[in-house]
């Protein structure tokens, strides 16, 4: 069995992107990787263009940095413009049933930040409820995201575990079905993958 997975990628200083640049890096063959911002750079997005390419897909992967606790500007006009009403949700809204989304994100800020009593004041989980709901309503399931912290002082040696660790999740979704009963228990892919890379 063989999952297709799709990365709409999401990033406009790429270029300036330790992290993602891993991450891309770490992409096995086979994946389809779409950039959002390089197929698009005047947001004329083309809606039909994008429906087949979820159709087609069976795990999609919203990849981006956490921008003033959002996505960047384009996933969400890709959010805005190709999840319509009629077709990803409401009445009839059925074509995205059943497939999986998980969201691989990084952070300028380090992990204990983002919690009730740190700097952020709020978990990586409380500020991705929007796009939680989008998935849900959409009637796809949401994996628990796969988050890189620290960007700005990662050191390398973490970096390129980061890359690995992307890697083995990517080649291990596209040959096994997620078990969602066991991954909603964590708030973070990385501690199930610490777990099953283990095993």
């Amino acid at each position: 069995m063989s999952n297709r997975i799709l990365i709409l990628f999401a990033h406009p200083l790429f270029e300036k992107s330790r992290i993602h640049k891993t991450l891309t890096d770490n992409i096995p063959e086979g994946v389809t990787f779409h950039d959002l911002y390089e197929e698009y750079p005047e947001f004329n997005i083309d809606v039909e263009r994008e429906k087949q390419l979820l159709l087609s897909h069976d795990l999609i992967i919203w990849q981006h940095p956490i921008y003033w606790y959002s996505c960047p500007a384009i996933l969400k006009q890709w959010i805005d413009m190709v999840l319509e009403v009629g077709w990803a949700y409401g009445p009839g809204g059925l074509a995205l049933k059943g497939k999986s989304i998980l969201q691989v994100i990084s952070t300028g800020g380090a992990k204990t930040t983002y919690q009730a009593e740190g700097f952020h004041h709020n978990t990586i989980h409380e500020f991705l409820t929007p796009f939680i709901r989008t998935a849900q309503l959409c009637n796809m399931k949401y994996l628990p995201p796969f988050v890189a912290h620290g960007s700005h002082r990662i050191h390398e040696d973490e970096l390129e575990e980061v890359g690995k660790n992307y890697n083995w999740v990517l080649n291990y979704f596209k040959h096994q079905t997620p078990d969602f009963e066991i991954l909603e228990k964590y708030d973070y892919l990385n501690d199930w993958l610490t777990e099953n890379r283990k095993a």
